[in-house]
C-alpha cells in the first residue's frame, strides 16, 4: 500500500491534538469536555455578524412585517431539519460528511455534499471577513485589500491547533461580545421606545402589505445559513457519551448549540433589521445600502450614545473579536471538510495544515472580487442547494431510517461496509438542486421564483423515501457485519470504547472505527484494521468482500 508505507502521513492523521478527527470518527478519549463546556463553545461560533445584515437587507427591501415572517419561517424549517442530523452527529460523534456517507449517498457519494458545504465555509469566511475589513478602513483608514489579507491571516495560528484552542478563544470571548453587541441596544430600546414603533411600521420598499411570496422571498436569504449546522456539529462531535447521570445536561446542550442555533441566529437578524431601520430614521435618513453593512450599524447605534472616538474604538472591539470568533470556525470546518475529500480521492494526507490554508486562499479571493456586495444573491442562489443537501439527509434519518426502515438506522461510515454510490441522496440532491435552480432563474416563469427554496425542500423529502422504496435500500451496505464479535454500541447506546489493535498501521482504535481485516496473520489468526488505513489504501487487500444479496425470498420475510 502506496500511502501507509509513508510512516509521516499515518502519523499526522492519527495525531489527536493536532488534527481531530479530521476524516474519523473521534473516540472517546479524545472526548473529555462535559455536556455544557461542548455546549459554550459551539454557540461562540455563532458570534458572525452577516446575520445582521442579511436581516437588515431582507427588511430594508420587504419591510418590516414580512421580513419578520420570513426569519420565523426559516428558522423553524432549518430546526426541523437540522434536528435529527445534528442528533446523529452528537449521539455517534461523526461530523456531517461521515453521517452523509450512511445516509443516502455511499462512501465516495457524500464527497458531493462535502464540497458543497466547504464552499460554504469559503463563502461565509469570505462575507465575514469583508466586515472586519470594513471595520478596520473605517477605525483606522486600512485599505480595505490590506483588510482582507489582515483578516485572513489572523485566524490561523489559533485553527492550525484545533477544537483546544477553539474551546478556550470561545469561552473567554463570548460574554465580552455579548455586552458589546447588546447592552447599547438595551438601553436605546429602553430610553427611546418611539424607536420600536416605528421599526414595527416599517415597509421598506413594499407597498406595506403582507404577502406570502415577500416572505418565501425573506426567508430563501435565511436558508442559505443553513450549512452553519455543519460548523455546529463540528463542536458537538465531541459531546461526551449521553448517560442516565448527564441526560439533562446532555440535551440542553445538544438542543441549544445544536439544531437550536437557528434561534440565535433569527434573533440577530431581526437586531440587524432593527439597527438599519434606526439608521435610516433616526441616524441618517440618506444612508441607503450603507444601512446592511453591520459596521455602520454598530457605529450609529454607538454615536447616538457615547463621544465618537470611543464609539469608533467599541465598534472596531466588537467587529474584530465577532469576525475571529466565527472566522476561526469557518476555516477550521472548511479544513475538515477539505481533509475529507482530498483524503478520499488522492488516498494520502498531507495534513490539515494545508487545507486551512487552502480554504483561506480561496475565501480571501472571493473577498477581492467584493463578494460582500452580492450578499443577498449569492446567499439566495446557494440557498438551493443547501436544503436540497440537507434535507435529503435528514429525511432519510427520519423517514428512511427510524418510519420505514429501509436504511440501517446506525450511521455507518467506514469503507468495506458502504457501497461507494448511493443513488437515494444522489438523486434526490440532484433532482431537487437542478429544479429550485431552475426556478430560481425564471424558467417556470416569475410567479414561482421566490418559492425555489421551497422547491428543492419539497422535492427532496418526496424523492428520498422513493428511491429508498424502490431500490429496497441496496445500496446502503456492502456487508451487515463488520466481522468483529464484541458490539459496536455500548448499554446506553453510545458507541463502545472497547479498544483494538490495527495489524497495518500499528495503532489502537476504538470499537466503532474497527473492522475485521481480509488478510490474516502470520499464523492464520483474525487481524483487525481501522477506517483510518481503510481510507489511506490504495487497494482492496484490507477489505472483506461484499456478501451476497439476500434471495427474493429472504426480502420478502424481512430477513
Amino acid at each position: 500500500m502506496r500511502t501507509l508505507n509513508r510512516a509521516g502521513d499515518a502519523r499526522a492523521a492519527a495525531e489527536d491534538s493536532l488534527e481531530d478527527y479530521a476524516f474519523r470518527y473521534v473516540p472517546r478519549s479524545f472526548r473529555r469536555w462535559s455536556a455544557l463546556s461542548v455546549g459554550g463553545t459551539a454557540l461562540g461560533s455563532i458570534a458572525f455578524l452577516a446575520d445582521f445584515s442579511i436581516g437588515a437587507s431582507i427588511g430594508l427591501e420587504h419591510g418590516t412585517a414580512n421580513a419578520m415572517l420570513g426569519i420565523l419561517l426559516a428558522s423553524v424549517i432549518i430546526f426541523a431539519v437540522g434536528f435529527p442530523v445534528a442528533y446523529y452527529a452528537a449521539r455517534y460523534n461523526l461530523d456531517l460528511d461521515l453521517v452523509a456517507r450512511g445516509s443516502g449517498f455511499g462512501y465516495y457519494g457524500s464527497i458531493i455534499t462535502t464540497v458543497v458545504f466547504a464552499g460554504f465555509t469559503c463563502i461565509f469566511f469570505a462575507l465575514e471577513g469583508a466586515i472586519m475589513a470594513q471595520g478596520l478602513a473605517v477605525a483606522v483608514g486600512i485599505p480595505l485589500p490590506l483588510g482582507y489579507v489582515i483578516s485572513t491571516v489572523v485566524v490561523i495560528p489559533i485553527v492550525i491547533y484545533g477544537m483546544r484552542a477553539l474551546e478556550r478563544l470561545q469561552f473567554w470571548t463570548t460574554p465580552l461580545w455579548l455586552a458589546l453587541a447588546l447592552l447599547p441596544l438595551i438601553w436605546i430600546v429602553g430610553t427611546q421606545p418611539e424607536s420600536v414603533v416605528e421599526f414595527v411600521e416599517f415597509t421598506g420598499l413594499s407597498d406595506g402589505e403582507v404577502s406570502f411570496s415577500a416572505i418565501v422571498a425573506s426567508a430563501a436569504v435565511c436558508f442559505a445559513l443553513t450549512p452553519q449546522l455543519a460548523e455546529q456539529i463540528d463542536y458537538i462531535r465531541v459531546m461526551p457519551p449521553r448517560t442516565a447521570r448527564n441526560s439533562r445536561s446532555w440535551w440542553v446542550s445538544f438542543v441549544f448549540s445544536g439544531p437550536g442555533w437557528v434561534v440565535f441566529s433569527g434573533t440577530k437578524q431581526l437586531i440587524g433589521l432593527f439597527l438599519a431601520v434606526y439608521l435610516v430614521t433616526k441616524v441618517d435618513p440618506m444612508i441607503g445600502d450603507r444601512a446592511v453593512e453591520p459596521v455602520a450599524q454598530f457605529l450609529g447605534m454607538y454615536e447616538s450614545l457615547v463621544p465618537d472616538w470611543l464609539a469608533l474604538a467599541l465598534v472596531l472591539l466588537l467587529i474584530v473579536i465577532a469576525q475571529i470568533k466565527i472566522n476561526v470556525t469557518n476555516a477550521y470546518s472548511g479544513s475538515l471538510a477539505w481533509s475529507n475529500v482530498y483524503t478520499r480521492v488522492r488516498k494520502r494526507y498531507p495534513g490539515r495544515t494545508v487545507f486551512v490554508l487552502f480554504n483561506l486562499i480561496i475565501a480571501l479571493a472571493l473577498m477581492l472580487m467584493d463578494v460582500f456586495s452580492l450578499i443577498s444573491f449569492v446567499l439566495s442562489l446557494y440557498a438551493n442547494v443547501v436544503m436540497a443537501w440537507l434535507v435529503t439527509i435528514s429525511a432519510d434519518i427520519v423517514i428512511n431510517k427510524l418510519i420505514l426502515k429501509i436504511s440501517p438506522r446506525y450511521p455507518e461510515f467506514r469503507r468495506g461496509m458502504l457501497h461507494d454510490w448511493n443513488p437515494v441522496g444522489l438523486l434526490s440532491v440532484s433532482l431537487a438542486s437542478l429544479l429550485s435552480l431552475l426556478t430560481f432563474a425564471g424558467a417556470f416563469g416569475p410567479n414561482l421564483q421566490p418559492f425555489s427554496v421551497l422547491i428543492a425542500i419539497g422535492v427532496a423529502l418526496i424523492v428520498t423515501p422513493l428511491m429508498a422504496i424502490a431500490t429496497r435500500g441496496r445500496y446502503y451496505l456492502r456487508r451487515s457485519s463488520d466481522g468483529i464479535p464484541t458490539p459496536i454500541l455500548d448499554a446506553d447506546g453510545n458507541p463502545s470504547g472497547e479498544r483494538l489493535r490495527c495489524h497495518v498501521t500499528g495503532y489502537t482504535f476504538e470499537r466503532p472505527d474497527m473492522l475485521m481485516s481480509a488478510e490474516l496473520g502470520p499464523r492464520g489468526e483474525v487481524q483487525y484494521v481501522s477506517s483510518l488505513a481503510l481510507t489511506l489504501d490504495d487497494s482492496d487487500r484490507y477489505v472483506l468482500p461484499p456478501e451476497p444479496p439476500p434471495t427474493r425470498g429472504e426480502r420478502d420475510s424481512g430477513r
